[in-house]
């Protein structure tokens, strides 16, 4: 049977079309797979940047610490009147004084504590130095019987510090048992009286501050006549160039001397050992030396620490009454 020429022609012509769609629907799907692996491949890849990411540890957040102030020194609570009248550090002996002639024997050193009476620690501490002190003790003070006490239980030398009237005065402070220069001469009698009468056993006195006192020869010689009739003698503190007080002693009859040298004008210990090195040596050459100190803590570590061996250095440490005349 013959095939007719209309369907030979649908036969040669459905060939071509069917590989046409074939290969339409080839890149298609891959253009599909190409999609979907591409975006498979980039979540992967995002997965496995996070947990490298989680190994890091957070970094803390820097807070700054708490501004801690500087502590400071332990504050050593003294009175008013630890300051000096004025700063004397150095009298060397007037041309009038003969050094004494030692024919050998050690020079002698007498150190005076002022402006003792405020705490009995202060004077267990000197104490226990070992070595020959003198009290100086300012009447009225809060333990100043009790370091009255115990000075004579130890037999440590003991004066009466009095208080006087300083170039400063009313700015600067005065015990309210001071001497004032415009005190008359029964007032002046009376208050000295009771000062000394508050610190028994005392065998002498020196001024504390008194920079403007000291300079009125009518008021310092009553205190010489009154320190005479109960038999102690005076040491002027030099707390002014222009004192009167050793002029007048030997017009009034009565055992003195003068201060030499301040140990501790100044709170520091390598000072506080040159100045003790400056009486030591001022001792050595005219025979005797007088220094002044007061019982701040550096003034006692350098004392403890320098004092004991100062006899061998040919210094002999003695009560400050040895060196009066």
């Amino acid at each position: 049977m013959a095939v007719s020429n209309k369907n030979k022609f649908k036969k040669k012509s459905s060939g071509p079309r069917v590989a046409a769609l074939t290969i339409f629907f080839l890149i298609v799907i891959a253009l599909a797979g190409y999609i979907l692996f591409y975006s498979f491949k980039k979540t992967t890849h995002t997965q496995h940047k996070q947990p490298e990411q989680s190994q890091v540890a957070p970094v803390a957040p820097v807070i700054p610490k708490p501004e801690t102030a500087t502590p400071q020194s332990p504050i050593v609570t003294q009175p008013e009147y630890k300051e000096p009248d004025i700063s004397l550090p150095s009298v060397p002996p007037s041309k009038k004084e003969k050094p004494v002639q030692r024919d050998g024997a050690p020079a002698r050193l007498a150190i005076i504590i002022d402006d003792m009476g405020s705490s009995l620690s202060e004077a267990r501490s000197l104490a226990e130095i070992g070595v020959p002190l003198t009290f100086s003790i300012i009447p009225g003070l809060r333990n100043d019987a009790a370091v009255v006490a115990y000075a004579a239980s130890r037999q440590i030398e003991t004066m009466v510090h009095i208080p006087m009237q300083s170039k400063g005065w009313p700015g600067r402070r005065l015990e309210s048992n001071g001497l004032l220069v415009s005190m008359d001469d029964s007032e002046l009698r009376e208050r000295l009286a009771n000062l000394i009468r508050e610190i028994p056993g005392a065998v002498g006195a020196n001024n504390h501050t008194g920079s403007e006192f000291t300079e009125h020869e009518d008021k310092m010689t009553i205190v010489l006549e009154v320190l005479k009739g109960k038999n102690l003698f005076f040491i002027d503190s030099v707390t002014t160039p222009h004192s009167t007080a050793l002029k007048l002693s030997h017009h009034v009859g009565i055992k003195s001397a003068r201060r030499n040298i301040f140990l501790d004008n100044e709170q520091e210990r390598t000072y506080i050992l040159g100045q003790l090195a400056q009486a030591v040596k001022l001792a050595k050459k005219t025979g005797s030396a007088i220094a002044i100190c007061h019982p701040h803590p550096a003034t006692i570590s350098a004392l403890a620490f320098a004092l004991p061996a100062l006899d061998r250095q040919g210094v002999t440490l003695v009560p400050a009454s040895q060196l009066v005349r």
